[in-house]
């Protein structure tokens, strides 16, 4: 009798991205530098694109220390006049990404006066153009490029819980934090675009999708210090896992969208906020 041969699909390899080149935009915060570590130990020719001068020795340091070589790029991508040069130029010196991950966070020196209270038109007009505009001009660029280079590719966009629903204002109660408007007009426009590109750029194999972080550990966006204790616990009781997430969590799923893992994904909304947005 004849036997039948069975192929076994390593699944683990799936998530590697050797021989994949990956440009991570504000690839040294505090998501960032998570993407790009699990990028790089992932196989991938990481390119990171940042301006935190000071950061970057130290992160280039620590990742050539565990054995991961990476590439820091300055780069400003709230630079919008020259981000057309900019960009054409990183295409150059690194060829065309095949991963491209938008996880930075432009804003203006007053982002913390955002509430409806207090926000000016010239804050919110400019905070539009350099976080929510860059991010669709670069995504546009990225996706741009991969189409020439015709062989596919993938990019990752960062939304937010607060891209979708509304924020909730009863965690803040006891603290000196308020809503935001310009977030939330910022990310809800990232969130829709990336459905858009999705549909238009599929026909090329180019796979879209975004990413929504729920409330997470660390510094506050702006910030060096870390949040209202107050504030963590009121959070913490309205999120069904009754924490904070953290930035490494974020990387995973990261990873996982940028991988043939999810070859069949796109066009779609990750959230990674602990079940926030499903009560």
């Amino acid at each position: 009798m004849e036997r039948k041969q069975i192929y076994m699909i390593d699944y683990l390899q799936k998530f590697r991205l050797d021989e994949k080149t990956a440009f991570i935009v504000g690839g040294l915060g505090l998501i960032g530098s998570e993407v790009s570590s699990a990028f790089a130990m992932a196989g991938a020719k990481t390119i990171v694109l940042d301006l935190n001068h000071r950061k970057s020795h130290i992160f280039h340091e620590e990742m050539h220390e565990r054995g991961f070589d990476i590439i820091i790029k300055s780069f400003n991508c709230a630079d919008m006049e020259n981000l057309d040069n900019n960009f054409s130029t990183l295409i150059e010196e690194n060829g065309c990404p095949d991963v491209f991950v938008n996880c930075s966070y432009p804003r203006s020196e007053d982002w913390g006066s955002s509430s409806f209270k207090n926000i000016t038109l010239e804050s919110f007009r400019k905070n539009v153009d350099i976080h929510m505009n860059s991010y669709a001009w670069l995504g546009r660029l990225a996706a741009e490029a991969m189409v020439k280079k015709d062989k596919g590719g993938n990019i990752i966009q960062f939304g937010s819980t607060y891209g979708i629903v509304a924020q909730d204002l009863t965690i803040y109660e006891g603290t000196e934090m308020h809503e935001n408007m310009t977030y939330a007009a910022i990310k809800g426009g990232i969130t829709n675009l990336t459905r858009l590109m999705a549909s238009y750029y599929g026909q090329y194999n180019i796979r879209i999708n975004v990413l929504c972080p729920g409330g997470l550990k660390g510094h506050v966006s702006g910030k060096s210090d870390t949040q209202n204790p107050v504030f963590i616990k009121q959070y913490s009781k309205k999120v069904p896992l009754k924490r904070l997430g953290s930035a490494k969590e974020i990387a995973s799923a990261a990873l996982f969208l940028s991988s043939s893992a999810a070859s069949y994904i796109t066009g779609a909304t990750i959230m990674v906020d602990g079940g926030w947005t499903a009560v």
